[in-house]
């Protein structure tokens, strides 16, 4: 399996793990203000993480070279900011609006990435 693979992955879980957290602290304390951020951590951490491993380990050709490691930087990077201050807005602090816009655009910088690396051929 492609190394790209195995960090996606990896990060997935990891999403995986902070998202459940998330749910079950939100179950325990019957306070649900931050289910906006619980979905992210979880469709874009978990879900879509795991999706991009899955697209790199069936495509190794498209698995090599700098781009697709840029694009898992970028992306994570991305979608960490965004839940963090995501989380942190929607617990009250309304200064962080900035850094999820922020957060949120680094994201989608990284999912259009992805999309060059899909739809450019393999070399």
């Amino acid at each position: 399996m492609p190394r790209i693979s195995e960090y996606y992955f990896r990060t997935a879980i990891l999403f995986l793990i902070v998202g459940i957290a998330i749910g079950i602290h939100m179950s325990i304390s019957q306070n649900h203000n931050v289910i906006g951020a619980h979905a992210h951590i979880n469709l874009l951490g978990w879900v879509t993480s795991a999706v991009f491993g899955g697209y790199y380990a069936l495509n190794p050709a498209k698995a090599s070279g700098r781009l697709p490691m840029i694009q898992y930087f970028v992306y994570v990077i991305g979608v960490v900011l965004m839940a963090v201050s995501l989380y942190l807005l929607l617990q009250g602090n309304t200064a962080l609006e900035p850094l999820v816009a922020a957060g949120s655009l680094i994201t989608f910088a990284g999912v259009l990435l992805f999309a060059w690396v899909v739809w450019t051929p393999a070399r």
